[in-house]
């Protein structure tokens, strides 16, 4: 029955489907979707995530009407399952669990075994006559209820249960008895009663009420704000759902267990069950890494029949999804169960093979896979460092633990969250080590280079995190005895504190003491394929900010179009060129210069030829001459010293001429066009150079497209004056090679002035380049180089939704691109228009700089890649009005 809160499924009918996930969460719409195509799902209702936003606004108030459907939904569940909350003679148990309509995994609340009270267990144990499975269940309901709903640390509860332990002399939960657990219920009574002053509440009516609260209230937990940022889950998330759902048990014995499954490998994207399960267990047990599970594989020798099930429901749901599935899963004795399926979390290498071979298998098309299954973050983990094949550090392995997310990482031992972030702030490279990762941990993880757990499997917290972010993690590694009051952990008799470098290989599993050298990664032939599927989907080009012809052909290799940016000013800091530069600089008249301007001429001529020569036909756009001249002087009294020898001058010279060039905000000061306009021999120079090797290298019968761009414009008057400077330039050039090329003549928009008139500066412009660093820069009326120490503060409290360095301000920055845009298309319909700031790598930037218009976008070598697919998926979503994507 569909109502306006709550959503009923179960008994092969259901209220919703998978397209509902804004409304009903991803666990809800799909458990919806299961039920309704016949597999095995326990009954249930979800309250949406419209109510949860209610209950945020209103101050914890349930919308009207919602208490009744609630009723309702509870009705439909003891109906189908012939039971009743808080009969004891037939007793009812549902879990109480949270779920955002995009996958945040741990980091809102949950409550199981939910309507057991002392009478309620009794009849439990009666009904079933396993009198431990009962009490086990009731202990855990306590711990999540008084953790989840009232606060309680689930500490204060692990402590009990150890110290019961020790008492009997066991090792592990399973093997305490039914008086046992009995004992360590009355244990979790009294933990409770100390920490809130109250008795556990007995009415399992209100124990639901409570619990629904508290999932809704933990969308706005401390952890779950922190996950939403750090991976940019915008502000069109409503909250949570909640869903109430019958429970089955995986721990009444020997023939039931639990287990989470993914139908492929998340770490190779190996066509192959791979997950795990534990006999006689709770679904916390696995994900919580509190007992070592066994691989999925041994399930089938444990539970034949569920497990010939469960491979058969993987493949299904693969197939109805079109995407590689996570599964949660009980087995109560001998019976199969789903609790949920998810689109799985993976690595990058996992992402690219999967999403090809789904396209080969027939399961999803080209569009598809580019536009939901890779993301521009999975090609990233694709160019990060690993340790070479054939490194030799087996002498200093120290423990070796589960490869729960492959990878290499190197860093400093940290034994906190709260650590690792502070040392990162501090620029410090850190490896987390925790006995287990919680959610709580994090802000900690999202810093750590990578993360090394005692405790926990292949599924555990931290695995799935790392794997989700393409972070390296070691999970389960038994070897290491961590020791938090000391910060340090001994391992095989070698002890690491905090503080001494630590290196991870998260492919293997093996921990290393010491600082191990990583190396660049290679990238396979589905990282390619995925590429050139993005680029046939692609409308706006990539092309690359480079300075040498390394730079430019490693570029090319990984797919970009031309140069968007060659910044000149690099050259100029060449060892073998700075005396030079700093001749010109500090010359004492006109003559001077010049004759240290054609020395410096043949030099950068021939770095623009080996740029051209490497770009191979590609367009070059080069950046004249942009920071300010005392940038190339030294400033130490040393360098001053050395520098007047060498030129033959007094150091007073030296010292005045510092001095003179010296400015109170060089950012803002004598610089860019300001300065070619100032001191014209350098742009003169600078055009000489460009064009002669483009001349020299078109009679080779290299074809060059040469842009030169005017840096820093700020007015029609200062363009003009450079644009005919280079033109008059050009006409000497030709004349002398007798030889004319083609060239365009553009200029940087990166002050806010030259956004306003973009169209006057349009009328004579080939061509503009947004510079957004300083656009950005200017705009704000941020330093860029010290808004870092408020920047986080900002975001972190919420007055800026991003670093506007990192991602572009759309409301600001962006609608000064818009303006010039728009301005300057209205002047010249065919203006090339791209941009070359950092920004251009970015995938949210780009996808704001394709809907503008723009022809282009330029970054760093190591970027190309993502952006890339970050143009193309812009183009495959520009006119998507749909459901949130879920990319894992």
């Amino acid at each position: 029955m569909l109502s306006s809160h709550v959503y009923r499924f179960g008994n092969g009918t259901a209220a919703g489907s998978a397209s509902m996930k804004s409304l009903l969460g991803g666990k809800g719409a799909n458990l919806a979707e299961m039920s309704s195509i016949g597999l095995p799902v326990p009954p249930g209702f979800t309250i949406s995530t419209a109510a949860c936003r209610h209950f945020i606004e209103h101050d914890g108030a349930w919308p009207d009407g919602m208490a009744d459907e609630v009723t309702g939904g509870l009705r439909h569940i003891e109906e189908a399952m012939g039971r009743t909350l808080g009969d004891a003679a037939r007793p009812l148990l549902v879990s109480v669990r949270s779920g955002a309509a995009i996958s945040m995994p741990g980091m809102m609340d949950t409550v199981l075994n939910l309507g057991l009270n002392d009478e309620v267990v009794a009849g439990l144990a009666a009904e079933t006559g396993n009198e431990r499975f009962a009490y086990d269940a009731y202990r855990r309901f306590i711990d999540m209820f008084g953790d989840v709903v009232v606060g309680v640390h689930h500490a204060h509860f692990e402590a009990a249960i150890d110290a019961l332990k020790k008492e009997k002399g066991v090792e592990h939960d399973v093997n305490l008895s039914a008086d046992d657990l009995k004992c360590l219920v009355g244990r979790y009574k009294a933990v409770y009663r100390a920490h809130t002053g109250e008795n556990f509440p007995t009415d399992p009516t209100q124990q639901l009420r409570l619990a629904i609260d508290a999932v809704f209230a933990s969308w706005n937990n401390e952890r779950a704000i922190r996950y939403r940022k750090i991976n940019r889950f915008g502000g069109g998330l409503l909250g949570t759902a909640v869903t109430v759902q019958a429970m089955v048990f995986g721990n009444t014995g020997p023939t039931s267990g639990t287990g989470v499954c993914f139908t492929r490998n998340p770490s190779t994207g190996e066509p192959k069950l791979y997950g795990e399960f534990l006999p006689n267990a709770q679904g916390e047990d696995v994900v919580a890494g509190i007992r070592t599970p066994k691989p999925i594989a041994e399930m089938e020798a444990a539970f034949p029949e569920a497990y010939h099930q469960l491979t058969e429901v993987a493949d299904r749901l693969e197939r109805h999804y079109g995407d590689m599935q996570d599964i949660e899963f009980t087995v109560q004795e001998g019976t199969l169960y789903l609790l949920q399926t998810r689109t799985g979390k993976r690595t990058g290498a996992a992402a690219v093979r999967i999403a090809v071979d789904l396209v080969e298998d027939g399961l999803a098309t080209k569009e598809e896979v580019i536009r939901d299954r890779v993301t521009p973050g999975h090609l990233d983990q694709l160019l990060h460092p690993r340790f070479a094949d054939d490194a030799d550090y087996n002498a200093d392995v120290i423990g070796v633990g589960l490869p729960a997310s492959p990878g290499a990482a190197v860093g400093r031992a940290v034994f906190s969250a709260e650590d690792a972030e502070a040392w990162k702030a501090e620029g410090k490279p850190t490896i987390l080590i925790r006995i287990e990762t919680s959610p709580e941990d994090v802000g900690g993880m999202d810093a750590a280079e990578g993360i090394l757990t005692a405790r926990g499997g292949m599924t555990s917290h931290a695995a799935v995190v790392a794997r989700g972010w393409g972070k390296p993690c070691v999970a389960g590694c038994g070897a290491i005895q961590i020791d938090y009051g000391t910060k340090s952990f001994s391992a095989n008799g070698t002890t690491i504190k905090e503080g001494d470098w630590l290196s991870i290989n998260g492919t293997t599993g093996e921990v290393i003491q010491g600082e191990q050298a990583l190396v660049d990664p290679e990238m396979g032939e589905a990282f390619s394929t995925i590429l050139d599927w993005a680029d046939s989907f692609r409308t706006m080009r990539v092309r690359t900010n480079a300075d040498t012809p390394g730079d430019a052909a490693q570029a090319v290799e990984f797919g970009a179009e031309g140069i968007g940016l060659c910044r000149t000013e690099h050259m100029f800091f060449d060892a073998d060129r700075l005396t030079t530069v700093r001749r010109m600089i500090l010359a004492g008249d006109d003559a001077e210069r010049r004759a240290a301007l054609d020395d410096l001429l043949p030099h950068q001529r021939q770095d623009f030829k080996g740029i051209f020569r490497a770009m191979d036909g590609r367009p070059v756009t080069v950046r004249l001459l942009d920071p300010p001249l005392h940038e190339f002087l030294p400033h130490d009294a040393e360098g001053q010293r050395a520098l007047a020898e060498n030129l033959g001058i007094s150091i007073h010279a030296v010292h005045a001429r510092v001095a003179a060039l010296d400015e109170f905000n060089p950012m803002l000061g004598h610089r860019g066009c300001r300065l070619g306009i100032t001191v014209p021999t350098i742009t003169e120079m600078q055009a000489r150079a460009i064009l002669e090797a483009a001349v020299e290298l078109e009679k080779e019968g290299v074809e060059v497209k040469p842009e030169i761009m005017v840096p820093l414009v700020g007015t029609v008057a200062e363009f003009a004056h450079q644009r005919a400077l280079i033109r008059e330039t050009a006409e000497d050039v030709f004349e002398e090679q007798g030889r004319r090329i083609d060239y365009l003549i553009g200029t940087m928009i990166e002050v806010p002035r030259a956004a306003l008139v973009a169209g006057d500066i349009a009328e004579t412009a080939d061509f503009f380049s947004f510079g957004t660093n300083d656009l950005t820069q200017m705009t704000f009326g941020y330093s860029r180089d010290d808004a870092g120490t408020f920047l986080p503060f900002y975001t972190e409290h919420g007055l800026l939704a991003d670093d506007p360095f990192q991602v572009l301000d759309r409301e600001g920055v962006g609608l000064l691109v818009q303006t010039a845009t728009a301005q300057g298309r209205a002047v010249k319909l065919d203006l090339k228009i791209g941009i070359c700031g950092e920004h251009g790598g970015e995938p949210e930037s780009v996808a704001f700089f394709y809907q503008t218009g723009l022809d282009y976008v330029s970054c760093s070598p190591f970027r190309v890649p993502i952006a890339r697919l970050a143009a193309a998926q812009a183009h495959l979503r520009s006119s998507e009005k749909a459901e949130p994507v879920e990319i894992a």
